[in-house]
């Protein structure tokens, strides 16, 4: 994957910068930390209550799907705070376009969740929404602006060609 180059694309830095000092990145902030507390919360609290009764196959998805919820959730929060730092002006859009602020991908099948409590699958289903939302601003605000850059511009070509063979500047 190929890494942003702001300075050729001036716009992007002040596409970032607007992001993050939108409504929407503002509520996505506070959800987002909102679901890290929550799901703190429960891992710590009920969740080892809820674990301790479920048989041993349930258990074992238990763990992994925990572990799943929290990865996905630290990217989260990782990439809503590099957000914040960019609009408190501690970060610079361009550096905030490296590839290692980017939103990794999610690995593995989830298990299944029929023999998981309720609080652990409602945590799962709200954090694959949020995660999804965010891969997706993450995809239009820095991917997608990245291969707009490299993508091949057929008609400036063209252009290019006739300027080139007929001499106009």
């Amino acid at each position: 994957m190929t890494e942003l180059n702001v300075a050729a694309a001036p716009w992007r830095a002040g596409v970032i910068q607007d992001f993050a000092r939108s409504e929407l990145f503002d509520r996505t902030f506070e959800e987002g930390m909102t679901l890290v507390e929550e799901t703190a919360a429960y891992l710590d609290g009920a969740g080892r209550h809820d674990s301790k009764i479920l048989s041993r196959n349930a258990a074992l998805a238990y763990a992994s799907e925990s572990m799943r919820l929290t990865t996905r959730l630290m990217q989260v929060a990782s990439w809503l705070l590099v957000q914040r730092a960019v609009k408190e002006g501690e970060m610079a859009a361009e550096a905030a376009c490296a590839e290692n602020y980017r939103l990794g991908l999610e690995a593995g099948e989830p298990a299944a969740v029929e023999d998981l409590p309720f609080g652990l699958v409602n945590l799962l289903q709200r954090s694959e929404r949020l995660y999804e939302r965010v891969r997706h601003l993450d995809k239009r605000m820095y991917l997608e602006a990245a291969a707009d850059e490299e993508a091949p511009r057929p008609v400036q070509a063209q252009f290019d060609r006739l300027s080139a063979a007929f001499g106009v500047a």
